[in-house]
């Protein structure tokens, strides 16, 4: 599979080829939904955190009577049925990471890439850098080689940690920053562009071939 490289004026410069065994596979849904699934939960902190009627701070004295009264017998105010109460059930401090399969996580990522070459949202730029680390430099960039109306979630796959150019885009909300060895589901799946550096494709090609 070819695709045309764009320089960052908007020109076309030439081609480049894609694996077929990376950009150009049938789409499954399922194992999308894995991935993003196990980003989502690994990202999950659980610290939400509730007390028993064991923790709860009171006293042991029963609000009335055992007998006598003509109500319900009652321990203590404790009790999860009173307001300032245990809560019965309730969540604790856990950990919801859990590990997904090697293989199933990079048939997501090369599922995603090939999802994204097919929809004609994903296109190869011509290598760039930001010297000034400014971002409105690498707005005027990107808006030449993404034309938009309106800030879209855009995803750039870099082939390495360029900190001048991810320190320009720091402050744009809807930009996201990979490098083609981190690749997240997540952001990749839901980036209505996809930017790759045409070293970066070569370095995906081969990072992503099956072994």
């Amino acid at each position: 599979m070819e695709r045309k490289v764009v320089s960052i004026q908007g020109k076309e410069l030439g081609t480049v080829q894609l694996s077929d065994a990376v950009f150009g596979l049938p789409v499954n849904e399922d194992v999308i939904y894995y991935a993003i699934h196990n980003e989502l939960a690994n990202a999950r902190v659980g610290t939400a955190c509730t007390k028993t009627r064991a923790e709860v701070h009171g006293t042991n004295r029963r609000p009335y009577a055992q007998k006598g009264g003509g109500r319900a017998r009652h321990g203590d105010t404790k009790s999860n049925v009173y307001v300032g109460g245990g809560i019965s059930f309730g969540p604790k401090p856990r950990d919801y990471s859990y590990q997904m399969p090697r293989k199933a996580k990079r048939l997501a990522m090369k599922t995603i890439l090939s999802l994204k070459a097919q929809n004609e949202t994903l296109m190869v730029v011509q290598d760039f850098t930001v010297e000034s680390c400014k971002t409105k430099d690498l707005v005027a960039i990107l808006g030449k080689v993404v034309p938009q109306e309106k800030a879209e979630r855009t995803v750039v796959i870099l082939k390495d940690n360029d900190a001048a150019v991810k320190r320009a885009g720091r402050n744009i909300p809807w930009l996201h920053f990979l490098s083609y060895n981190r690749l997240r589901a997540h952001d990749l799946f839901y980036g209505r562009h996809v930017v790759v550096m045409e070293s970066a494709v070569k370095e995906l090609n081969e990072f992503y071939a099956d072994k």
